[in-house]
């Protein structure tokens, strides 16, 4: 899972793509970070609404020079869309999903990269209920946003996590990188 969130967990405001947040954190460090994650990866996984957003979004910004390797990655890696109702995805390399539960393990079984689900709170609750993540990302944003769409909800399942990382950026968030620990008795 990669997120950035707000200190009080909002990943998103009340719309969907409010993500003005994302701007206190993003610069120099947080780019490089998202390369290296991208380089790291075998396949990008969304639910319908990120999915959607993103091939908008990163189909447009193959040209833009500051985004430039950046959307070269979002464009180029395999992406897998998680949605019971999506009928066609027409961003290249992209594969429908209907059961994300029963595919998702059968898909990290034939990759050696990493897999990353960017956003989808959807998406990212089914698959902590399922206990499919072998590690938690989030980078801390430095603002309590108030209202919006909290990343975790009630009813995920209790799990202790051992710490991987934690970086501080010069713009004042932190990266923060978690696995769960299974020597940790619930």
């Amino acid at each position: 899972m990669w997120n950035v969130v707000t200190l009080d967990g909002y990943f998103e405001g009340e719309k969907n793509w409010d993500l003005s947040f994302h701007e206190l954190v993003w610069g120099k460090e947080l780019e490089d970070f998202s390369i290296q994650q991208l380089k790291s990866a075998d396949m990008l996984v969304f639910g319908a609404t990120t999915y959607k957003g993103m091939a908008e979004y990163w189909t447009k910004a193959e040209g833009d020079k500051a985004e430039g390797e950046v959307a070269e990655y979002m464009n180029k890696l395999p992406k897998v869309v998680c949605s019971r109702k999506l009928k066609s995805a027409s961003w290249n390399n992209t594969t429908i999903v209907k059961d994300a539960a029963a595919e998702i393990p059968k898909l990290k079984q034939h990759g050696s990269g990493d897999m990353f689900v960017f956003g989808s709170g959807n998406l990212s609750e089914s698959l902590m209920k399922a206990e499919l993540f072998d590690e938690f990302r989030l980078c801390i944003a430095p603002e309590f946003l108030g209202k919006g769409r909290l990343l975790f909800n009630k009813g995920i399942p209790h799990k202790k996590l051992k710490l991987l990382e934690a970086r501080p950026l010069a713009k004042g968030g932190i990266i923060l990188r978690y696995a769960p620990d299974e020597k940790i008795k619930k």
